[in-house]
């Protein structure tokens, strides 16, 4: 079994990469100045770590699945994911590097927001894609905080240093909304997908033997991470993924509860509920009735 390397400071990274260390908490570097990671190595992150590709330079995989592009991508690790290189041989690594310790934005409004940002838990082939000036935006806030690093660290250090991570982050999050609509014919195959998926859900087997849909298995059926699945449903429908397949189990709910020859539990455990109470609460909640109370006015 390949062996997993665990990277709990920046300095370990930065190590690797025969990069100096000059903030414990921070690194920001010019990929193309630094050593290429080893081949076929896995390393698990204790921090958050954001890579902008700007050539194609080997193959990084996340989630076992690879890029969808190469040139102008952006991707997102989190504390706790594992990544997996495949490099080619004798390349070359290019792009910027920014790594970034929870603790440093412990305490302060970044901290606060760090949940916000999903795309940190998308798959690398959910990475956001960027255009040439999006691309000039990213790499002039990395400046700004390579050079912020390289001074001596004063009272003010922290505030500048977050405040440009939050918004280079914020940044991210526009050209990520920006990306849903360009990319809109890969993501209404996906809609279709879920609503294909979403339907033989309650027309098969499968609900008896996983009992409630779920965003994660929709996700996972797609090859999606949940957070990516969920924003791009967001995106397209108004409506969460978790609200988007409640409409469709009050749906099916109306169509069965009106076969009188089936009682309420045989109804709610039919669509995978372990408890009728529970059913029952759900359909008043979205109706204003009982499905008793339902069947009785239709």
């Amino acid at each position: 079994m390949e062996q997993i390397i665990k990277l709990e400071k920046i300095s370990q990274y930065n190590d690797i990469k025969g990069v100096e260390t000059q903030h414990p908490l921070i690194s920001v570097f010019d990929n193309s100045t630094a050593r290429a990671l080893p081949n076929y190595s896995r390393f698990h992150f204790g921090f958050y770590a954001i890579f902008l590709k700007e050539l194609h330079c080997g193959e990084l995989k996340y989630g076992r699945n690879s890029y969808d592009y190469d040139d102008g991508t952006l991707v997102f690790i989190g504390p706790g994911q594992v990544i997996e290189v495949n490099n080619e041989e004798n390349y070359q690594p290019t792009g910027w590097v920014l790594l970034f310790h929870p603790d440093l934005v412990k305490g302060t409004a970044l901290g606060k927001l760090m949940n916000q940002y999903s795309f940190f838990s998308y798959e690398s082939h959910e990475a956001l894609h960027l255009s040439i000036k999006e691309q000039e935006i990213i790499k002039d806030l990395l400046n700004k905080l390579e050079y912020e690093i390289s001074q001596a660290i004063d009272k003010h250090s922290k505030r500048i240093i977050t405040n440009n991570i939050e918004l280079l982050l914020n940044y991210c999050v526009r050209f990520y909304d920006r990306q849903f609509i360009t990319r809109e014919n890969i993501n209404n195959d996906v809609l279709s997908r879920f609503e294909h998926l979403l339907n033989d859900y309650f027309q098969t087997e499968v609900i008896q033997d996983l009992g409630l849909p779920s965003v994660g298995y929709f996700a996972d059926c797609l090859h999606l991470s949940a957070n990516y699945f969920g924003d791009l449903i967001k995106k397209e429908t108004g409506k969460s993924a978790q609200e988007y397949i409640h409409l469709k189990l009050i749906d099916v709910a109306k169509e069965k509860v009106f076969d009188t020859e089936k009682s309420v539990s045989q109804i709610a455990f039919e669509l995978g509920f372990k408890y009728p109470q529970h059913f029952n609460r759900m359909f008043k909640k979205s109706t204003g009735y009982t499905p008793n109370e339902y069947r009785s006015l239709n």
